[in-house]
């Protein structure tokens, strides 16, 4: 956008320009690069309150998920993140975040944030979930959740 004062402060300048001849040592070329840094919240959902707790049954899941198809988180066991598809041909579904190590899960009470690679992506074996208070936790891998029959 152009600042409202600069097309007055060219025409100020403009008798000046005009009786002044211009040489290549005159010019001063710049170059301005944008960095775009993108970090995605993930609120944490309330339990369902069901009268017979679901039994799931993991099976494989994808290498890497896009944010954007992510409605909330569920913390409701140690080392992993439940998380409920948004949209996409997964829409409704869970899908399980297989945490590194020994990641503490209780650091995630207010949600997760996700910060997805160059790709757009969020992938197993290179991102991290991070908490509000900082922690950070490697993602292991992604497991598709089915209820147990």
């Amino acid at each position: 956008m152009i600042h409202p004062a600069f097309p007055i402060a060219l025409l100020a300048l403009a008798p000046l320009l005009a009786a002044a001849p211009v040489s290549a040592e005159d010019v001063l070329l710049a170059q301005l690069t944008v960095h775009e840094r993108i970090v995605v919240r993930v609120q944490k959902i309330a339990p369902v309150a069901a009268p017979k707790a679901i039994v799931w049954k993991e099976r494989k899941g994808p290498k890497c998920v896009s944010p954007g198809d992510l409605a909330g988180v569920l913390i409701n066991r140690p080392g992993s993140v439940d998380m409920v598809m948004y949209t996409g041909i997964n829409g409704g579904k869970w899908l399980r975040a297989k945490l590194d190590g020994q990641c503490r899960t209780l650091n995630f009470y207010s949600g997760i944030y996700l910060k997805p690679g160059a790709d757009g992506r969020v992938c197993a074996d290179r991102d991290v979930i991070r908490a509000r208070s900082g922690a950070t936790c490697g993602i292991a891998a992604f497991k598709m959740l089915e209820p147990k029959r």
